[in-house]
């Protein structure tokens, strides 16, 4: 019995991989459009992003002054003014709140830091694997008050 059973399995799991295809063709895979990263507020641009600390080079760590850290996680705000078609620095002020799929909220605490003739604001706060965080960011630039919202998956 035992051989019979060994001799079945291949036809048995073949007619299942047949059965999980529905009689679907093979399509082609679908482009994904990457995520959204700046959003404009009449003359006020804001590029907003999160990424994982680990994944900056040493150097980049470095010159933000962010430890690379496997349960890390940095957000990086950059204000600028549109004028003429050309983004120039913009000073202003940023907070933001974290927010995991628990709704656990963390605040996150901004540095500013010069790079060339821009200034980014960066803050860290702690990631846990395989977890999706929402951001609400405040920013006041030039007297407007803008907020901007958005996810990323860690």
């Amino acid at each position: 019995m035992t051989t019979m059973i060994k001799r079945s399995l291949p036809l048995l799991f073949a007619l299942l991989l047949a059965a999980c295809s529905a009689g679907e063709e093979p399509r082609a895979a679908e482009f994904v459009p990457p995520a959204d990263s700046s959003i404009d507020f009449g003359d006020l641009r804001v590029h907003y992003n999160a990424l994982p600390t680990l994944g900056l080079s040493e150097a980049v760590a470095r010159e933000y002054g962010v430890a690379r850290d496997a349960g890390s996680a940095m957000v990086v705000i950059a204000l600028r003014r549109i004028a003429d078609g050309q983004e120039l620095g913009a000073d202003g002020e940023v907070s933001a709140e974290a927010y995991d799929l628990q709704g656990k909220r963390q605040h996150i605490d901004f540095s500013a830091v010069r790079t060339g003739d821009y200034t980014d604001h960066i803050g860290t706060f702690a990631i846990s694997e395989r977890d999706s965080y929402r951001f609400e960011v405040k920013v006041e630039s030039g007297g407007r008050k803008e907020t901007v919202k958005f996810q990323r998956n860690f």
